[in-house]
């Protein structure tokens, strides 16, 4: 659905190329939980302050000194650690699709409707208290990896995801749920190491989708997330 989307994006008139770039600022909402387990509503959408409009785009406003000049306001500005962890392949498996911001976007708005799609954030809990995306549930990458330390979590996550453990001991997973997936950046390992753990345990590859830019890309882009 989303190849044939992106096609279609890149193939169609530009009205249609302009309707297709107003989603990341018009957005979909989620539903969310406080702590006290009450719902709220949030709007995950690509921030643009009206400071930042009028920002001329050209080379010494982009890219001086630590990639934003003096006179660009700092809510027009993103700045992140990028000196950890090791860059990461575009591609982690030839069957194994890679998404971007719009795809994860198109993720949270199918989710709606679609109960056997769902975007985890790999990272541990502690990251996901602090920040996530909105819409994402968390499944740490360790009780995957590490399984058979936390064999309870794995196997509970496996359950809830749709997977069947039969009178043997094994898994069949034909009415898994399509996973979205994605950690700390294109640096981070967790992700991938979640993901190659759910192929090893016999997860379909098809039903897993890497968002490799993580919490990184997603903040540079100025995409909403749970912290203000």
């Amino acid at each position: 659905m989303f190849k044939l989307l992106c096609s279609l994006c890149l193939l169609s008139s530009p009205l249609v190329l302009a309707s297709a770039l107003s989603f990341e600022q018009r957005g979909v909402t989620v539903t969310m939980k406080d702590k006290q387990g009450k719902p709220y509503e949030m709007t995950v959408k690509r921030d643009k302050p009206k400071e930042c409009e009028k920002v001329r785009i050209n080379n010494a406003t982009l890219w001086t000194g630590d990639f934003a000049h003096a006179s660009v306001p700092d809510a027009c500005k993103s700045t992140y650690v990028h000196t950890k962890g090791k860059l990461l392949p575009m591609h982690l498996e030839s069957d194994l699709e890679t998404y971007g911001e719009l795809e994860v976007l198109l993720t949270l708005k199918e989710m709606k409707t679609n109960p056997n799609l769902v975007l985890i954030d790999s990272r541990k809990k502690d990251w996901f208290i602090y920040r996530t995306i909105p819409g994402a549930i968390n499944m740490p990458f360790d009780y995957f990896k590490e399984r058979e330390e936390y064999e309870f979590e794995f196997e509970f996550a496996l359950k809830h995801l749709g997977a069947i453990k039969d009178a043997d001991g094994d898994y069949e997973f034909d009415h898994v749920k399509t996973l979205v997936i994605f950690c700390n950046g294109p640096w981070c390992r967790q992700s991938p190491d979640m993901i190659f753990a759910l192929i090893d345990a016999g997860y379909p590859t098809e039903k897993l989708k890497w968002y490799r830019g993580g919490m990184q890309d997603w903040l540079s882009a100025g995409m909403t997330s749970t912290r203000p």
